[in-house]
């Protein structure tokens, strides 16, 4: 385009956060989004069609997060808009930065079937309403759109009436100037950090057995957190979301590294974060899940919470003292100055011979699988996952979708580092994996892709396993297939004879021919032996997914979900 090119709405919001940096949109296209998507792709940015909005907004959920780029989503209006709802919610819920352009009815146009209320829908499930309020505006309310979702980490929800897209708004010149000025910015824009750490360090010298636990928000932070525990005499480790934060090459993690904290804990690991008598959480809200509903807490351990976010802090505990700040930069500023005041020496601490043992002996993988939590027809879910995690290369990014199997891939599946996992767990909802999965593929296109998945959350999301195939990953996807909604069966299924789970059970249905209708490979497992077909299919350099199609045994039900329903 020549720099004195006028151009209309759609065409300046496309050229606008293509420049910004946007390389991924995810969408499905119809009359009302038709135009901005093609301005999209004609300046550059990729965009993925999937199946169903609801597998577009996590599509860009998981490419986002596994990324750490704000990725787009594009939709018609109304109906367009509020299919996105349940996947919109968990990344609202999980602050991921995307934009989601959704067209909306001309200003005026009260009498069209898509009119609705987009901001208030927006804003139901937790998003950020923002729009594009007349033809003048338009660049500044897309550079606004941008700046709320890099600088606060919000999912954003951007309105764009039809009539304001068609309408000549401004030269190439003049949106290339503003864009500039506005990624000068965001590159200025001064690291949070604490005014003073001196009150860390009196709780610090005050403990003996320190746990620094990092969230979501401590995100390539690992470095500095790790050489500031170090220091300290502190143990880590990371909330669900973060898993990998902490490791080192493939599979190996350091040897003060506890893995997950909370519901996924090992019982080692659960002993030794109880025994705490400090917790440092780096940008980790402490929820329930990661605290295990506060039990994972010595009764007079002291809490500290530090979050770039100055609301975050005893937003779900109470604590007793909460430091605003970037984790990386506080991490950075706090064991700079704690070596200098300490002439560069390390502690202890908790970093004893005995808690390195205990820790080296508790991981999940090395623990005996006893035979007698297992029960019915087919194979045990925890040694299928053990032997993939033989099977599968180290390089890896895995993916999981909620439900009663959600365990056995978050345990047993080690991961290279944080870019190895993603967890959409916020809103808890089934059948967000298989987007997921395409979503964070396409972020780490270097790493096998790989799903865990329950067969419930995989029937409600098949629609997507086009996507995959037309994309042609090698995703690897594992159907923890029970027939049923195993969590629902597990936990009402301890009432007895008077509760009825037929609504919750189902037919057995072949999930690997089904998946070979879509045209992905499949097998189906009811052995282990059936694994090997695994190592086959790796050997031959895969360009569609292969569907595992496990007939699991039951263990009794996932005792971290009994732990959340004995809460509801």
């Amino acid at each position: 385009m020549q720099s004195d090119e006028i151009l209309n709405g759609a065409e300046v919001v496309a050229r606008a956060v293509s420049r910004l940096g946007a390389s991924h949109c995810f969408g499905v296209v119809g009359s009302g989004n038709f135009a901005v998507t093609n301005a999209l792709i004609a300046d550059g940015v990729r965009f993925v069609a999937a199946r169903h909005e609801g597998g577009a907004v996590t599509m860009a959920d998981g490419c986002a997060r596994m990324s750490g780029i704000p990725t787009l989503v594009s939709v018609h209006q109304g109906c367009g808009l509020t299919n996105t709802a349940t996947g919109l919610g968990e990344a609202a819920k999980s602050r991921t930065p995307i934009i989601v352009l959704t067209a909306e009815s001309a200003r005026g146009d009260v009498n069209s079937n898509f009119t609705i209320d987009q901001d208030a829908f927006a804003e139901s499930v937790g998003a950020t309403a923002r729009r594009l309020h007349r033809p003048e505006t338009v660049l500044d309310d897309v550079l606004d759109a941008w700046r709320t979702a890099v600088v606060e980490r919000r999912t954003v929800v951007l309105s764009m009436p039809l009539d304001v897209q068609s309408a000549s708004v401004l030269n190439c010149a003049d949106v290339d100037e503003a864009v500039d000025r506005l990624r000068e910015q965001l590159d200025g824009a001064a690291t949070v950090v604490p005014a003073d750490v001196e009150a860390l360090f009196d709780e610090l010298d005050r403990s003996e057995r320190p746990v620094f636990i990092a969230g979501r928000g401590a995100r390539r932070a690992a470095g500095a957190i790790a050489e500031f525990a170090e220091a300290t005499g502190a143990l880590v480790a990371t909330s669900a979301v973060a898993k990998g934060l902490f490791n080192t090459a493939g599979h190996q993690a350091p040897d003060f590294n506890l893995g997950i904290s909370g519901g996924f804990s090992s019982p080692a690991t659960a002993d030794l974060i109880m025994n705490a008598d400090l917790i440092v959480s780096f940008g980790c809200a402490l929820n329930d899940w990661t605290t295990r509903h506060g039990r994972l807490l010595a009764d007079g351990a002291r809490l500290v919470q530090i979050d770039v976010d100055a609301a975050a802090p005893g937003r779900f505990r109470d604590i007793d003292l909460a430091l605003v700040g970037d984790a990386a930069a506080t991490a950075r500023v706090a064991v700079q100055s704690w070596r200098s005041s300490r002439n560069g020496s390390s502690r202890i601490g908790y970093r004893t011979v005995e808690v390195k043992r205990a820790i080296a002996e508790g991981d999940w993988r090395s623990q005996p699988i006893d035979p007698d939590l297992v029960s019915g027809p087919g194979v045990d879910p925890r040694a299928i996952t053990l032997r993939l995690d033989e099977i599968l290369p180290d390089e890896r990014i895995v993916s999981v979708d909620s439900g009663n199997f959600m365990g056995y891939p978050s345990q047993f599946l080690g991961v290279p580092d944080e870019n190895g996992f993603c967890f959409t767990q916020a809103f808890q909802s089934i059948g967000l994996g298989l987007a997921t999965a395409i979503g964070a593929a396409l972020a780490q296109p270097g790493r096998l892709p790989v799903l865990g998945t329950g067969d419930g959350g995989f029937h409600m999301a098949i629609a997507e396993l086009e996507t995959a195939v037309r994309l042609s990953l090698p995703l690897v996807c594992i159907v923890y297939n029970d027939a049923a909604y195993g969590a629902e069966v597990h936990h009402f299924g301890t009432r007895g004879a008077q509760v009825s789970l037929e609504t919750v059970r189902f037919p057995q249905t072949d999930v690997a021919e089904i998946a070979r209708g879509f045209g992905a490979d499949a097998i189906t497992v009811e052995a282990l032996s059936d694994l090997d077909a695994v190592t086959e299919w790796i050997a031959g350099s895969p360009t569609k997914p292969l569907i595992i199609d496990a007939h699991i045994s039951s263990d009794g039900g996932a005792w971290w979900l009994q732990e959340a329903f004995s809460h509801h």
